[in-house]
């Protein structure tokens, strides 16, 4: 008999694992939603607050030397031109494909269009120019 009331021991003792680790699993449902709710905006800027204050008493500036300050203003700078670059390499890509749209549109024009004729003259001396590219971009812009 002592058998069978280890098995009941057990069986009891299997109960209670079960029925604590759902209490558990609800525990934590529960107070990840509170957490969740808890952070409001007013909660989150003083955090903010208290964090800098504390990490400002650490001084961490005191680890800053003079090398130090010269080597993170470079790598600052650096990266600042780095960005300045890749943003002025944009801009003249992006006016390079309009130049290149414009001329292919101004070439266009010239096939398209039929020659301008000046009637200052007798029909017999008829002068045929070609539009200036000045002049199909203003067509072009006007349309």
């Amino acid at each position: 008999m002592r058998f069978e009331q280890l098995q009941q021991h057990v069986e009891r003792a299997e109960k209670r694992v079960e029925v604590r680790s759902a209490h558990a699993s609800l525990h934590w449902t529960i107070l990840k939603q509170s957490w969740k709710e808890g952070w409001t905006p007013g909660r989150i800027v003083i955090a903010g607050l208290v964090s800098g204050f504390l990490a400002g008493r650490a001084e961490p500036l005191r680890a800053m030397n003079g090398a130090r300050w010269m080597q993170m203003f470079t790598a600052v700078s650096g990266f600042v031109a780095t960005a300045q670059a890749a943003a002025a390499a944009e801009q003249a890509e992006e006016a390079a494909d309009t130049a290149q749209d414009m001329q292919e549109q101004a070439e266009g024009m010239q096939a398209d269009e039929e020659p301008m004729v000046d009637e200052a003259f007798d029909e017999d001396d008829i002068v045929v120019t070609a539009p200036r590219p000045a002049e199909a971009a203003t067509e072009l812009s006007e349309r």
